[in-house]
């Protein structure tokens, strides 16, 4: 384990008060073939005091320190924990698909993935198994975490602003369809010089909640009918 014993201040503008606590390489590989060697960094300071990390993915310092003319700025991901999609492979949602996605582009382009522990839109793990419950009696992903006493999103995306900050970074090519993470970020002193789409990962079982997040939080996001 490397650990850091100095980091760039904070550009102006930005949350500050978090520092690289430690970097680590980390060789990935997923179940399709794909492979890929992340530099994982983790942090004192951060505002909600969780174990969020960072995670750096192909020629990051150089889309970092001399961005190309194209990309102007490193492809950054925020991409909440999610358990059940991430690690068993659940069809509700699409967060496993889009994990893998964010590391091949990622990798590709150079830049960083924020992996935030916040499950189940920050309500936990707990609950969302309970809001799933709820969405099987015709409820949709947002009105079951207000059915359990939840706003309907929780997260914080601030910690994600404090780790960007940390390394110095204070525009961001964001790839996301959630209009959501990009106003947090901005308000939080990131500039988003683009934000790119992810793909749509559509299974028969998570057909609604894509469509829910289409319809009801502006996602950018093209569903064909349901069968």
């Amino acid at each position: 384990m490397t650990v850091l014993t100095e980091t760039p201040a904070p550009p102006a503008g930005l949350v500050a008060g978090a520092t690289v606590r430690s970097q680590v390489t980390v060789p990935l590989h997923f179940p399709d073939g794909l492979s890929a060697t992340a530099q994982v960094m983790t942090f004192h300071g951060l505002v909600d005091g969780k174990e969020h990390l960072l995670l750096a993915l192909g020629e990051w310092e150089q889309a970092m320190l001399n961005p190309k003319p194209e990309d102007p700025a490193p492809l950054v991901r925020l991409h909440s924990e999610c358990l059940t999609g991430d690690v068993f492979g659940s069809q509700r949602c699409d967060c496993g698909p889009q994990l893998r996605e964010a590391i091949e582009k990622i990798s590709a382009a150079g830049g960083f993935l924020l992996y935030l522990r916040q499950e189940g839109r920050g309500i936990g793990l707990y609950s969302k198994l309970d809001a799933y419950a709820l969405q099987d009696t015709g409820l949709d992903t947002y009105e079951a975490n207000v059915a359990l006493g939840h706003s309907e999103d929780e997260r914080d995306y601030t910690p994600a602003a404090q780790m960007l900050g940390a390394l110095g970074i204070n525009s961001v090519r964001l790839l996301s369809n959630n209009p959501e993470k990009a106003g947090q970020l901005t308000a939080r002193g990131i500039t988003i010089t683009e934000q790119l789409p992810t793909d749509v990962h559509l299974t028969p079982a998570n057909h609604a909640y894509l469509s829910a997040k289409r319809d009801h939080t502006a996602h950018t996001l093209t569903i064909p009918p349901a069968e």
